[in-house]
């Protein structure tokens, strides 16, 4: 063997463990704005796919804060999961938030496979970077509102990421604050996001709009609406986002069938 050979064979050795052990905890994604952190660095794992390989994925309201994301390779992902909505089939995957008890439960069914917390029971900021066949999951940390005082780091923004898709989409969970510049840099790219528009529980329809314009993904999923009207969050978002009522409770989006312009799309039962 040459000694080219050999190095190159003890290189791949040597760094399989490494490999291995980043692929199931952190994995770089080209929703997340990583120039400032690693300038020059392009990563071929998340590279923009070509048309061909942009799969569609499947986003259903379930109800209150639940959708329903179903990924190209058939993963499910039920979001601020409390049992009462999305439970049946039984999905892989669920997020969870603690402002309420209608976001999640002390007692999920034990087929779920991945179970994500949006806070840490011991302390400190959640972190999560998990990956489950083509979609890669991921937290950005926020603080909530708890008997009187803002407790930091206590809820999060969950984000997914899909390898295959190509697509970001983002669920802003029960938000009770305006986010920073440094949230901004750290959540990234989002094609999809679903936005609570209660206006009272969460943050107010002022804040939450101000967040929807400036994240300008191509498609807003309102969700977490109780009696507010509709028009009371749309009509905060300005002229350069068009309005999409839909009968049905599922929406299926791809790189490729994304709207030209913002679109706010109410599914049913939202």
């Amino acid at each position: 063997m040459s000694a080219f050979r050999l190095t190159a064979s003890l290189l791949t050795f040597l760094l399989a463990p490494l490999a291995a052990a980043w692929a199931q905890t952190e994995r770089p994604s080209t929703c997340l704005a990583m120039a400032q952190a690693t300038p020059g660095v392009i990563y071929a794992a998340f590279a923009t796919p070509t048309a061909a390989s942009a799969e569609p994925v499947d986003i259903t309201y379930a109800g209150h804060s639940t959708y329903i994301i179903e990924t190209p390779a058939g993963v499910t992902i039920a979001t601020d999961f409390s049992g009462a909505h999305g439970a049946s089939p039984v999905p892989r995957v669920v997020t969870m938030n603690k402002a309420h008890g209608t976001h999640f439960t002390r007692n999920p069914d034990p087929a779920i496979e991945h179970v994500l917390p949006g806070w840490n029971p011991e302390g400190g900021p959640a972190r999560h970077s998990l990956l489950v066949e083509d979609v890669y999951i991921r937290n950005v940390t926020t603080d909530i509102h708890r008997y009187g005082t803002m407790e930091p780091d206590a809820n999060s923004i969950f984000i997914f990421i899909f390898e295959v898709a190509g697509l970001c989409i983002g669920h802003l969970g029960h938000l009770h604050h305006r986010l920073d510049d440094s949230d901004y840099a750290a959540i990234g790219r989002l094609d999809v996001v679903m936005v609570p528009v209660d206006g009272g529980l969460t943050l107010s329809l002022d804040g939450m709009s101000e967040i929807a314009r400036r994240l300008s993904s191509s498609v807003i999923l309102p969700m977490h609406r109780h009696s507010t009207p509709l028009s009371a969050f749309t009509s905060r978002m300005g002229g350069g986002f068009e309005l999409d009522f839909r009968e049905g409770r599922t929406i299926t989006v791809a790189l490729d069938n994304l709207p030209r312009r913002p679109t706010i799309v109410i599914l049913d039962g939202v």
